[in-house]
């Protein structure tokens, strides 16, 4: 197999991910807990140590010395969510569950050696989203008609994708690598149609199909060897600056402004013994920056005006560890767990019935099976135990006193991979 082949093979790989990546209720709120399958073992930590060619979606710094390799890999992500009420109210009573349980979520990196202290890589990867879907559920609010808001079938669709190079060099025990990052996005919501009365333009606000939204930003980190058995890492993103959605102006802040939060992680990786490393990351997720995502869905109408209502996150704080166990010359074993605040507030839960990203503990565990010289097979699992957060009903008109309405979550994620090294 020659450079060529396997050039040719990324670039193939790519556009298979651009087409098949899709959106679903992701974790930290809606970022991943990691990116490929030896992240998501251990529980999103190594922003400290890095040893594979994903490394670089974590940190850019951690590409140098991991050798010419290609990954690929991909997750089935099963998000379980819904709502329950109590009292009479506007929404749908509940229970009431989401369909689409199942998602499917390709990831591709390649590094290259440039020569002993520099490394260039490329990755593409997507960020999960948020999505909802929710069947034309019988509402004697409707007068006659049906649907968790009375539209009928409801949700929401987003999808992010993002293209990374990346650029790393080593001085001495210190790292540091810079990664442009192009990103892009995909939304459609549907089942809205109540919210009108409140919406600065109500033909932009619902129903109007998928909606496309090109940006950017840049991701840079550095990985500190203090010694050789400590190594320290940190590294960020910058807010990602994104096209307006245009067909979605009546509904998101800002007359449709959906940019991607920056973020910063920092952590430690600590050598216990030869064979055993273990970590800890703590990583910080700006969504308050973002005004769609932040605004408090209580806000002053109108929909898509610029201090106009959202979804209420706020910032949110992940701490991370993970273990690994390179047990045998064949065999690594991994382990980790992520806990996240919870973004969401009891004041914003009706509106975040099409985005519950409620959950906080994540469990995961996984391994790596080296059968050839060049080759190695990677698997991982994580589980995610049911959060819930319960607030009065917000209409359309204002608060519901006599209503409470009560979102939930809870995930499973199995993840396959392979590792060519050249």
């Amino acid at each position: 197999m020659t450079k060529r082949h396997i050039l040719a093979g990324v670039a193939a790989a790519m556009l298979t991910m651009a087409a098949a990546c899709a959106p679903s209720s992701a974790t930290d709120g809606y970022f991943q807990v990691g990116f490929g399958v030896r992240q998501n073992a251990l529980g999103g930590a190594g922003v400290a140590d890095s040893r594979d060619a994903m490394a670089q979606t974590l940190n850019p710094a951690g590409i140098v010395g991991v050798g010419d390799q290609l990954q690929i890999g991909a997750s089935l992500f099963l998000p379980y969510r819904g709502y329950g009420t109590s009292g009479p109210g506007f929404v749908a009573p509940g229970p009431v569950e989401s369909g689409s349980t199942l998602f499917l979520m390709p990831n591709v990196a390649y590094v290259r050696q440039i020569d002993e202290v520099s490394s260039l890589g490329i990755s593409l990867y997507g960020n999960g989203g948020m999505n909802t879907t929710y069947a034309a559920v019988p509402n004697p609010a409707c007068g006659g008609g049906a649907g968790v808001f009375c539209g009928g079938k409801a949700g929401v669709d987003l999808m992010q994708v993002f293209l990374s190079v990346d650029y790393a060099r080593s001085f001495g025990p210190v790292s540091v690598g810079i990664s442009p990052t192009f990103a892009a996005q995909r939304f459609a919501a549907r089942g809205l149609a109540a919210f009108a009365p409140i919406s600065l333009d109500p033909t932009r606000l619902t129903d109007n199909g998928y909606d496309l939204s090109f940006g950017g930003g840049l991701r840079a980190g550095l990985e500190w060897k203090i010694t050789p058995s400590l190594r320290f890492g940190l590294s960020g993103q910058s807010r990602m600056y994104m096209q307006k959605f245009d067909k979605y102006a009546g509904l998101f802040a800002e007359r449709g402004g959906f940019d991607i939060p920056a973020s910063v992680t920092a952590g430690l990786a600590w050598d216990a013994r030869p064979d055993l490393t273990l970590m800890l990351d703590y990583q910080h997720i700006f969504y308050g920056d973002i005004a769609s995502i932040s605004n408090p869905s209580t806000a002053l109408p109108p929909l898509g005006g610029d201090n106009g209502p959202g979804f209420g996150w706020k910032d949110v704080d992940v701490f991370k560890i993970g273990a690994e166990w390179r047990a045998t010359d064949r065999w690594t074993f991994r382990a980790g767990y992520a806990y996240s605040d919870n973004p969401v507030g009891s004041g914003d839960v009706t509106f975040n019935i099409l985005a519950p990203g409620v959950v906080q503990h994540h469990i995961t565990a996984g391994a790596a099976f080296r059968y050839s010289d060049k080759d190695t097979l990677e698997f991982a699992a994580m589980y995610v135990p049911e959060a819930k957060v319960s607030g009065l009903e917000m209409t359309p008109t204002g608060v519901n006193p006599y209503r409470t309405i009560g979102i939930r979550m809870h995930q499973f994620q199995v993840l396959a991979g392979w590792t060519h090294r050249f």
